[in-house]
């Protein structure tokens, strides 16, 4: 992800042309056109005869022309709209032919884009791995019975770590057909141990489906089978088999598959399975933004059992709820917890389960990338209500702890380094965006005197102040917008005057801008990289003063409903 992160700094001052133009992106060729004339006008080198005015209206008239001749193209176009500036420049755009269509073209890159990743999938593996910690603390509450009834004191109560079990597998790429998997298991419980060794080519013979065979050594030989199938649009068929030569005599098992997307959002699927234990079992799922259901029915040897889950997704908050019930011929289970994604990479879950006979248990789990780390916690043999609370309150209390002392203080610390990472980057950048935002202002003089005295004459749409960047940097208590506040000594760095460029935007006392961010408009730039940035405007409407905020990537519309200013 850190390779991910480097890339969209690099590109966070890739010309946007939509922006620059301030046209929305499904803009027609006539809108483009439209928008490149009239920013010619104010840019072309003849209107200008000041040397220094015309070598900058030179420079800005050049960028103009730029994103005209892409946006009007539509083939250009295409290839802008799939991967941006970079994709102009791309290494292997050069064998699309002029005749082939946007859609073909947009094709065309998702070949070179996959040929790219199978090159860089030969030069890496992808290492999986997953560590189980079995924890027994039911010495923690059923050491008070043993105490009451024996009348002794036995001292700290008895934790300890029952079993673990370590897998770690690697994926070595051989050909863009062929994967080879090492997989490695090992299992210890109660002082018992085993271990096993897996090798296996995954080999992928068509779009429609692939194939893989393994070996592997341990409790004796084993060897295995698995293959996927595409059988329709909505169906698709999985096989799984092994054959095991132990020392009581030859295991085998056979899983099988068969499932159907019922809509975009709800999947089917029947499974039959025999060997160790034999059943069939149905299982329907449904995954929407919001929330994620499950039900199975399962019918076997020896056990069967009925299960439905449901989760609650918030993912603005990064969390997940999650609830389930399990009943059947062994006992019944009822499961709530949460999951938390605490960062890119990382996520961070906790569940309660209580059941009959499998008592009290606490699962926290921890997944980093590929890895995942599971710490069952066997809390009580019975489903008594002191394990329960102690296993709900212990986790969200350690949360609230860990949070507020451990993740807070170092998401904070990478988000500063992040911000002062891409202000030192980009530095040099943000002086030339300056510089050309500032030149292109002072070219807009003559605009911004034509629009300004139309609009005064016929009581339109005056700008008479806007500003944009960090505004939290301002004091709330002085109105930035009040001349006699002083507004440009209120004003920090990190906030810009961009009162005459949005002046010139103004059109039949109109003033429209889409949603992109403003930093690409004409005379505008980023002042403060890496904060959020809005864009605050007062402005006469009718010989009435009015004023609105929009975000940074927020579309703004003037005239519209807004907040009069009252100034007294």
């Amino acid at each position: 992800m850190e390779d991910e992160g480097s890339e969209d700094e690099k590109h966070i001052y890739e010309d946007d042309y939509y922006a620059f133009l301030n046209v929305p992106r499904e803009a027609t060729t006539e809108e483009i056109t439209n928008a490149y004339r009239r920013m010619s006008r104010a840019y072309h080198p003849d209107k200008h005869l000041d040397p220094v005015h015309k070598k900058e209206a030179e420079l800005i008239f050049n960028k103009t022309k730029k994103a005209y001749e892409v946006l009007k193209d539509e083939h250009k176009r295409a290839i802008y709209d799939s991967v941006g500036v970079k994709g102009l420049e791309t290494e292997g755009w050069e064998v699309i032919q002029r005749t082939k269509t946007p859609g073909e073209i947009r094709e065309e890159y998702e070949r070179l884009a996959r040929q790219r990743e199978e090159r860089r999938l030969q030069q890496r593996t992808n290492p999986k791995g997953s560590v189980t910690v079995n924890i027994n603390a039911t010495d923690l509450f059923s050491k008070y019975d043993y105490q009451y009834e024996y009348d002794l004191d036995e001292g700290f109560p008895n934790v300890e770590v029952s079993g673990m079990s370590v897998t770690q597998s690697i994926e070595a790429p051989l050909t863009a057909k062929d994967t080879a998997t090492i997989t490695g298991h090992l299992n210890t419980h109660n002082g018992t141990g085993s271990g096993t060794v897996t090798v296996a080519n995954k080999r992928q013979y068509s779009e429609k489906g692939w194939w893989e065979v393994s070996g592997g050594a341990g409790s004796g030989p084993i060897i295995g089978l698995k293959g996927f199938r595409t059988l329709g649009r909505r169906t698709f068929a999985s096989v799984e088999s092994y054959l095991q030569f132990a020392n009581n005599g030859i295991k085998s098992g056979l899983d099988a598959t068969l499932a159907m997307h019922m809509d975009k959002q709800t999947m089917g699927y029947l499974t039959w399975r025999t060997g160790s234990s034999s059943s069939m079992s149905t299982t329907l799922i449904r995954d929407v933004e919001s929330s994620h259901t499950s039900f199975t029915l399962l019918l076997g040897i020896p056990h069967s059992y009925l299960s439905i889950g449901h989760t609650f997704k918030f993912p603005k908050r990064d969390l997940k709820l999650k609830t389930a019930l399990k009943a059947g011929t062994f006992g019944a289970v009822i499961e709530y917890g949460a999951e938390k994604k605490v960062s890119e990479q990382s996520t961070i879950s906790a569940t309660v389960s209580v059941g009959v006979p499998t008592g009290v248990i606490l699962r926290i789990r921890l997944t980093r990338a590929t890895q995942n780390y599971l710490f069952p916690i066997q809390l009580c043999d019975e489903p008594l209500p002191s394990p329960v609370f102690y296993a709900t309150i212990a986790p969200l209390l350690t949360w609230a702890v860990i949070k507020k002392f451990v993740i807070d203080p170092i998401q904070d610390e990478q988000k500063e380094s992040k911000k002062q990472r891409q202000k030192d980057t980009y530095k040099t950048r943000i002086a030339e965006k300056r510089r050309e935002a500032e030149a292109a202002t002072n070219l807009m003089s003559v605009t911004f005197s034509r629009i300004r005295s139309e609009e005064e004459s016929r009581r339109g749409l005056v700008i008479t102040s806007a500003i944009y960047g960090r505004l939290a940097s301002l004091s709330t208590s002085t109105n930035p917008f009040n001349p006699q506040d002083g507004m440009r000594e209120n004003m920090t760095e990190d906030v810009i005057d961009v009162t005459i460029p949005l002046q010139c935007l103004v059109k039949d006392s109109k003033l429209i801008v889409y949603d992109s961010t403003k930093s690409q408009l004409p005379g505008f730039y980023d002042p403060c990289v890496g904060e959020e940035k809005a864009l605050y405007v007062q402005y006469l409407f009718h010989s009435q003063m009015h004023q609105t905020t929009v975000a940074d990537n927020e579309p703004l519309r003037i005239p519209r409903q807004s907040h009069r200013v009252n100034h007294t």
